[in-house]
């Protein structure tokens, strides 16, 4: 396909969520969603065991508008301050709407409250003809052991607005303000975290080096800091998942808003370390093509020919559209639209949030992405996943606004079957030896970084959360990571002891605990579909698009049943190993 127009590199609009920002319609957004909240408060004493069918209805769909209304505010607030989290009106503006939010949580809460201890013969009668919102009603239900009194429950919400909300924002402004600084080529360079990290890809050993040693002196002079938000953070998890809702571990109220078994999850995790020699091996064969008796951690994404093929934004939304394309026209339309819309910030800007995000508001609203594109291979893959993330909630917008979103592993599938699509493309289309050689060991390097890296990020989240509950320090906390690197590389790699910062620099453990096994869940399901994929083609494709298409509308369970893999057992989790394995085979022999 041709793109309609040169796509440029640049700054997102937000008009479609509040015109002109924060202002007049911003200020009215929020009023009318207050009279809505006033008016649904007011439906408290009409909830009764035997609720008419339409009554209930309707009382979901004034809950389904207002929180429609609110995900607008939020998402406006969020992504506000993604674009600079410097921004001192931005910054205002997301605690200002935290705020509201809890509030609205609270004067909303007792219908959740109400459905969550109604007679199961009740809601039996209720669900049978609640159509798409049933699977929400399902799931909340399962929340019924782990839920409060009311007024225990506002003051949870309450408190968190200035506990760990405000904490998460701290980090987040603090972290996206550092400048690093190294020599390249004679010339001192200031540089932003994503700036910095193209070089931890570089073909020059030296500035591998420079670039990590620089990125752990800067969060390591602030690592006691940091290391205390952590610890905060983490005791404010125990003391609500744990000591008050009655969960039996940390992870395992995650696993739950994930609707996953705990047993699923322990697998995952169990395998994979078991596997450890799979990219142990990977990076023995990396350093005996750099001519290294050794890697260093410095080196483990390093490429291996000195093949840095600058990819154009204009170059790099063709191929990743034409992949997609390949696959199904449709999927490409759906990724067209986030360009088309301006919907894509892909600017490299000093204070925007680093790393890269796609953000959905509401069903139906083509989703906002952010990248910071630097021109890289990595960079173009970036693009396909995130992308791969706003197709998959496009195919899913039919669904309400509760039933929308898939769990955090399987908002993973079209993101990462989206990159792999534009490997295939890169491979067929690329005639340099050296080049192509560089992208099938980036297929390795990026298993590595979305399965075994994230999958050790977990295990010492799960670690952590157990030494910081019997009192462990920062220093502490370093020793048990600096030791979990060393289990990760065993006498493959040779671990720096900067490397021991590394955990206070990932904003997923802070922001979103136990998040990280999603992206490991996601990269194995996703060989498993593409091996399907492979091996039936065209008659894959309706069962893959129904599967994107549920959306949260399933459980999860239930859709991993349908697409035909079992998650349940070892073997399952192996096989995936076993494809990466295969491809270190191919690349032994090249």
């Amino acid at each position: 396909m041709t793109l309609t127009r040169p796509y440029q590199q640049t700054r997102w609009s937000l008009d479609p969520l509040i015109p002109g920002g924060p202002g007049p319609e911003l200020e009215a957004a929020l009023k009318r969603l207050e009279e809505k909240v006033s008016e649904f408060e007011t439906l408290r004493a009409s909830l009764r065991d035997d609720l008419p069918e339409n009554e209930f209805l309707d009382i979901i769909r004034r809950l389904e508008q207002m929180t429609y209304d609110a995900n607008i505010i939020y998402s406006f607030a969020g992504l506000y301050f993604a674009e600079n989290t410097q921004n001192q009106t931005a910054q205002t503006l997301i605690g200002r709407v935290d705020q509201f939010m809890a509030e609205m949580s609270n004067r909303t809460l007792f219908f959740s409250l109400w459905w969550k201890a109604l007679p199961e013969a009740q809601a039996a009668r209720l669900m049978a003809n609640s159509g798409d919102y049933r699977y929400w009603l399902e799931e909340m239900r399962h929340f019924k052991d782990y839920t409060l009194s009311e007024p225990e429950e506002k003051i949870i919400n309450t408190k968190n607005v200035t506990g760990a909300s405000a904490i998460q924002n701290l980090y987040s402004a603090l972290t996206n303000r550092y400048v690093f600084k190294v020599e390249i080529e004679g010339e001192v360079k200031e540089l932003t975290r994503g700036e910095l990290m193209s070089y931890a890809r570089h073909y020059n050993p030296d500035y591998r080096a420079a670039a990590y040693r620089e990125l752990y002196r800067v969060y390591g002079e602030d690592g006691d800091i940091l290391g205390q938000m952590y610890q905060a953070l983490v005791r404010d998890w125990r003391n609500e998942q744990v000591k008050m809702r009655g969960f039996k571990s940390p992870i395992a109220a995650r696993n739950l808003m994930n609707d996953l078994p705990d047993e699923v999850i322990d697998t995952l995790m169990e395998v994979a370390r078991k596997n450890v020699g799979v990219f142990q091996r990977f990076f023995k064969l990396k350093a005996r093509l750099l001519g290294m008796d050794r890697l260093r951690r410095y080196d483990i994404y390093a490429p291996v020919a000195k093949s840095e093929k600058p990819f154009a934004y204009p170059q790099a939304a063709d191929l990743v559209l034409e992949s997609f394309g390949q696959f199904h026209p449709r999927f490409a339309e759906l990724a067209e639209r986030v360009f088309a819309e301006n919907r894509l910030d892909a600017e490299v800007r000093k204070g925007k949030r680093g790393g890269a995000f796609c953000a959905t508001a509401v069903p139906g609203m083509t989703p906002w992405v952010l990248l910071n594109y630097q021109g890289k291979a990595d960079d173009v893959a970036t693009m396909a996943h995130e992308l791969g993330h706003a197709i998959h909630s496009m195919l899913a917008a039919g669904h309400s606004v509760f039933t929308h979103h898939a769990c955090l592993p399987l908002a993973e599938t079209a993101s990462t079957f989206g990159e792999m699509m534009l490997i295939d493309r890169l491979l067929a289309e690329e005639s340099d030896p050296a080049v192509r050689r560089d992208l099938l060991f980036r297929q390795v390097d990026d298993a590595y970084a979305t399965i075994q890296r994230q999958i050790f990020f977990a295990l010492f989240e799960k670690q952590a959360h157990e030494m910081i509950h019997d009192g462990a320090s920062v220093d502490e906390l370093c020793a048990a990571y600096f030791q979990n690197l060393q289990e990760q590389f065993g006498d493959a790699v040779e671990v720096d002891e900067a490397f021991k910062w590394e955990w206070v620099s990932i904003p997923h453990i802070y922001e979103v605990p136990f998040y990280v096994y999603a992206y490991a869940f996601g990269q194995l399901l996703v060989l498993s579909l593409y091996q399907q994929y492979k091996q039936e083609g065209e008659a894959f494709k309706p069962r893959y698009i129904r599967l994107l298409e549920a959306g949260g509308s399933i459980a999860p369970m239930e859709i991993l049943d349908q697409a035909g893999v079992d998650v349940r057992k070892a073997e399952f989790w192996q096989g995936g190993f076993n494809v990466i394995a295969g491809l270190v085979d191919q690349l032994e022999k090249l």
